[in-house]
């Protein structure tokens, strides 16, 4: 299959989670701010990985913690998400849903945080003295 109609099918197939995900009524799900980020269906259209994200602002050590809740949620709502989805989709057969955390915005902030140290150790180190360059004249 054509890598453009798969990406169109991924791009779709976000858009109808994220219509979906307004209408889950697991708690789980809904408080705290579950976003769909991507999908990456297979070749054969049967099986596609959602990844999922969620935007309220939780204390770092609990972030696992609530990735997991989340995710017992999106899987006690598989059913009604699947139908959701194959009622809102033109396609022959329903993909299988996997539901996978998106960690990218967390490593995005960890590698933010990796560079300002760095740059705080830099600006902190003292500079070493440059010595003067004495302009050679020019030879004929």
């Amino acid at each position: 299959m054509a890598k453009y109609r798969l990406q169109r099918i991924n791009d779709e197939i976000v858009r109808e989670m994220t219509r979906i995900l307004r209408h889950v009524k697991d708690p789980r799900v809904t408080s705290y701010l579950t976003v769909v980020t991507g999908c990456d269906i297979s070749p054969d259209l049967k099986y596609a990985k959602i990844y999922y994200s969620f935007l309220d602002t939780v204390p770092p050590e609990e972030t696992p913690l609530v990735r997991a809740e989340i995710k017992k949620g999106l899987i006690s709502a598989h059913g009604f998400i699947r139908r959701e989805l194959a009622a809102g989709l033109n396609l022959r057969v329903t993909p299988e849903l996997t539901f996978i955390a998106d960690t990218s915005a967390e490593y995005g902030s960890h590698v933010d945080e990796v560079l300002k140290q760095i740059k705080a150790e830099d600006e902190a180190r003292p500079k070493p003295a440059v010595p003067a360059v004495e302009e050679d004249e020019e030879h004929d």
